[in-house]
C-alpha cells in the first residue's frame, strides 16, 4: 500500500486549501485513513480521520469546524478541505492509512501502518 499526499502550498491567513491523498491499493484494504501534521520542533499531531465508507469522521480539537475530511473510494482518494486557515496551521501534513476498522485508536499516529511522504502547508499572517 502506498499513499501519495499533494496539494500543499502557501496561503494567507483566512484562506483555504485542499489536500489530496492518493491510495495505490484496493481501498477495502485501507479501512481507516487520516491526516496528521507536524510543525517544526513539535510532535506529530492528529488532524482528522475517516472510515472506509466516509460516514464517520474524527477531528482534532484545533481544527474542528474549519477542516473537513472526506473519502472517495471510486477514485481511491482522501481529501482534507481546510478553511479559515491560521498561521498555527503551518506544518507538514501527512496522510496515513490502516487496515483496521476505525475506532478510538484512530487518533494515535503510532497505530497506522501506511504513510504518505508529507506535503508542506504554510499559512502567512
Amino acid at each position: 500500500v502506498q499513499l501519495q499526499a499533494s496539494g500543499g502550498g502557501l496561503v494567507q491567513a483566512g484562506g483555504s486549501l485542499r489536500l489530496s491523498c492518493a491510495i495505490s491499493a484496493r481501498t477495502s484494504s485501507v479501512q481507516t485513513t487520516a491526516w496528521f501534521r507536524q510543525a517544526p520542533g513539535k510532535e506529530r499531531e492528529f488532524v482528522a480521520a475517516v472510515n472506509w465508507g466516509g460516514g464517520v469522521q474524527y477531528y482534532g480539537d484545533s481544527v474542528k469546524g474549519r477542516f473537513t475530511i472526506s473519502r472517495d473510494n471510486g477514485e481511491n482518494m482522501v481529501y482534507l478541505e481546510m478553511n479559515s486557515l491560521k498561521p498555527e496551521d503551518t506544518a507538514v501534513y501527512y496522510c496515513a492509512g490502516d487496515k483496521s476498522v476505525m475506532g478510538s485508536w484512530s487518533t494515535r499516529s503510532n497505530e497506522y501502518d501506511y504513510w504518505g511522504q508529507g506535503t508542506l502547508v504554510t499559512v502567512s499572517s
